[in-house]
């Protein structure tokens, strides 16, 4: 916005300067000036082709002033205070590389739903576990399959290094997660799950539990932090 204004302050003043005491002014209807941003407006009058403003109008439109130095007018105009965006220059279209350790978008996304999609798969057994519900191979291969589906969709995204060594610790977790429930499934059918209903702190003290656990919670930090680290708990 500032840009603008100095590019039609720059065409009038000089104009203007040079045009003000070479003729006199006429008013002529139908042509106004409008500064983008700023309320007011001013009379254009056109000579020979060109257009020309009043310096004090457009003083007055940008609330700006108007001082003498030497021989120079200067129109001093005062920081806008609307936000306009920046134009961009060929710099700032120019895709700016990733850290070697930043993940990209669209595997931050995919990680993010794949991490989602376990989440839901462990919590919603380890309820099922501990309140007692009948579950079966068909009942856990129906999140087993979606998480490893979203596994899928996150592996096909994946285009740095940074995302691939992510994706490999987002495998261990699926691989653990599918462990655990294997084991689970097998030890309800078996009647092996009293001691989990028992306390609701039994499965979730378990050191298998305990480190799923562990390493959801450093995923979930990771990929919002943009930007891969390592962590022992998701090997």
């Amino acid at each position: 916005m500032q840009k603008k204004i100095w590019n039609i302050v720059l065409a009038t003043t000089v104009a203007a300067l040079f045009s003000a005491m070479a003729w006199p002014q006429p008013k002529q209807a139908g042509r106004t000036l409008v500064v983008d941003g700023h309320a007011g407006q001013a009379e254009v009058i056109q000579k020979d082709g060109r257009a020309y403003v009043d310096l004090q109008s457009l003083m007055e439109i940008t609330n700006g002033s108007l001082s003498s130095r030497g021989n120079r007018i200067v129109l001093s105009l005062p920081t806008s205070k609307v936000s306009h965006p920046a134009a961009e220059s060929p710099e700032d279209s120019t895709p700016h590389p990733l850290p070697d350790n930043g993940l990209s978008r669209d595997f931050m996304k995919a990680g993010i739903e794949e991490f989602a999609t376990m989440r839901e798969w462990a919590s919603t057994l380890a309820y099922a576990i501990q309140n007692n519900y009948h579950v079966t191979d068909e009942w856990a291969a129906n999140y087993r399959e979606k998480a490893a589906h979203n596994l899928r969709l996150a592996a096909s995204v994946a285009s740095t290094e940074a995302d691939r060594s992510a994706l490999q610790l987002l495998t261990n977790e699926f691989e653990a997660v599918r462990a655990w429930s294997d084991k689970l499934v097998e030890a309800r059918k078996s009647m092996d799950t009293a001691k989990y209903t028992m306390s609701a702190d039994a499965l979730r003290n378990e050191t298998q539990s305990q480190k799923i656990l562990t390493c959801g919670r450093f995923l979930a930090t990771m990929l919002g932090s943009s930007s891969f680290q390592d962590d022992p708990s998701c090997h």
